[in-house]
């Protein structure tokens, strides 16, 4: 069987219409997502001074033979980059330079586990900036090479702030675990005080705090023994980013998107981050009336709010792979 990574190396390319009819190859896997910076390819890491003067944790991998394009990540809330090395080690076999950074209040950056989730003065706003400077990097490192964004959970709602003035600068979008902020912003809201975790209340009785996250167990446990991972963001900055939920359902900022970006989302039916897809539907139907014309997508049946670490991410992440191929031969 030939497998995504092949296609991806000898050029194969789909259009819009035939991403979302992609059949998955069952060979494809991307290893243990709880070993953290562990994988078989070496990441090179740096860092650069945001504006505010916090340094900011950085790491490139660099492709397996010649350069085909590069992925930016931007991870989610409470993890860091390091838990994606999976997914990278997939990525960079495929010809692909990867580069991602520890978001400010996360991993590496984060000044100390008690600054765990303080985005600091920067705020939100400053985390999205954070990421168009490292974008600039890559960009200079490989000019000319496709360039594609990928943010998952709260990376995925800096992402979408990311296109609303920056989609002529990437060549294609992917959001995972995604949805409407706003919807989430309400839902967060109406819970009751002292209601705890409203995003695992659907899985109660629960093993865990984190059974959202995924049907594997081993991930979940690898989280919560994670000591660069942590559950909710300090209050200013859950203020900062639940703030930018207007301007991101804001039609007339929703039409400053270049048209023909070419966007694929993915999402668990179960993810209460994407209110069990309804969040997802509402921001793709958002971006259709902006008259972005490209977009695609993929909900997987039972599927959590990680479906990079779902039990069946070897087909989440050939479904991935072959849509990065068209966009990085369009």
């Amino acid at each position: 069987m030939i497998g995504a990574v092949d296609l991806v190396q000898r050029g194969w390319r789909a259009s819009s219409e035939e991403c979302n009819q992609i059949q998955c190859d069952p060979e494809l896997s991307l290893g243990d997502p709880g070993k953290g910076m562990n994988s078989a390819t070496p990441p090179h890491e740096f860092q650069f001074t945001s504006t505010d003067g916090l340094r900011i944790a950085c790491a490139r991998w660099d492709s397996c033979g010649p350069c085909r394009g590069i992925v930016q990540i931007a991870h989610g809330l409470g993890e860091h980059i390091g838990r994606y090395h999976g997914l990278i080690e997939v990525l960079v076999r495929a010809g692909l330079v990867v580069y991602g950074n520890d978001h400010r209040g996360h991993g590496r950056t984060a000044l100390s586990s008690k600054r765990f989730g303080d985005f600091g003065e920067g705020s939100f706003k400053l985390l999205v900036e954070d990421m168009g400077r490292l974008s600039a990097i890559a960009r200079e490192e490989n000019p000319e090479e496709p360039f594609v964004l990928l943010g998952h959970s709260m990376g995925s709602f800096a992402a979408q702030q990311y296109i609303l003035d920056r989609s002529n600068s990437i060549d294609g979008l992917v959001l995972s675990g995604s949805g409407a902020l706003d919807g989430l912003v309400r839902l967060a809201s109406l819970a009751p005080p002292g209601k705890g975790n409203i995003l695992n209340a659907p899985f109660e009785p629960a093993r865990t705090p984190f059974d959202w996250l995924s049907r594997d167990t081993a991930v979940v446990d690898a989280f919560i023994n994670d000591p660069l991972c942590f559950g909710a963001l300090q209050p200013a900055a859950n203020e900062s980013f639940f703030t930018a939920s207007s301007q991101l359902a804001d039609p007339s900022r929703l039409r400053q998107i270049r048209r023909d970006l070419p966007i694929y989302l993915f999402s668990g039916s179960e993810d209460p981050v994407g209110q069990q897809l309804e969040g997802v539907r509402l921001l793709i139907d958002r971006y259709h009336k902006a008259g972005i014309r490209n977009i695609c997508h993929h909900f997987y049946p039972g599927g959590r709010h990680e479906m990079l670490n779902e039990i069946n991410r070897g087909e989440v992440q050939t479904n991935l792979l072959l849509w990065i191929s068209a966009v990085l031969h369009q």
